[in-house]
């Protein structure tokens, strides 16, 4: 089963805040809501879900090289 909540940690402040992921759609930024840093998606990750949270993408989770793949 795909999971929907994922736990995002900043790198900049180490603030953790639990989010619902989309599911048809990848979330290429993210603002820390305790420092205001904002995330984006390490090189070779599709999404900040992937780089930064505790549970990948649901298109990963399925299987899916990314959640952005084919587009430019």
């Amino acid at each position: 089963m795909t999971q929907l909540q994922s736990t995002l940690t900043c790198p900049e402040c180490g603030h953790a805040e639990t989010e619902t992921m989309p599911i048809d759609a990848c979330q290429w930024f993210y603002d820390c809501k305790s420092c205001g840093a904002l995330l984006k998606p390490k090189p070779g990750d599709c999404c900040v879900f992937c780089s930064y949270g505790t549970v990948a993408c649901p298109p990963v989770q399925q299987g899916d090289v990314c959640c952005n793949t084919g587009s430019t």
